[in-house]
């Protein structure tokens, strides 16, 4: 099997965060954070891709992120 690792330097470690963000309109003017997505950053270089928290999970996602 090969072995993959981030685009950008192909590093294979990488890490998640959590972040929420403010959709438009009112959401905005209220500042309601009702947006949440996981962040999966490469440890190495930092490169970053979000993706919709409702619809991953954490082992998924960084399997995607690798290209898995």
């Amino acid at each position: 099997m090969e072995k993959r690792g981030c685009i950008k330097c192909g590093h294979t470690e990488a890490k998640t965060k959590e972040i929420a963000t403010t959709g438009t309109g009112l959401s905005k003017m209220f500042d309601v954070q009702h947006n949440k997505f996981r962040v999966v950053y490469c440890t190495n270089c930092g490169y970053s891709e979000l993706y919709n928290s409702q619809t991953s999970t954490a082992s998924n996602v960084i399997d995607f992120f690798f290209g898995g």
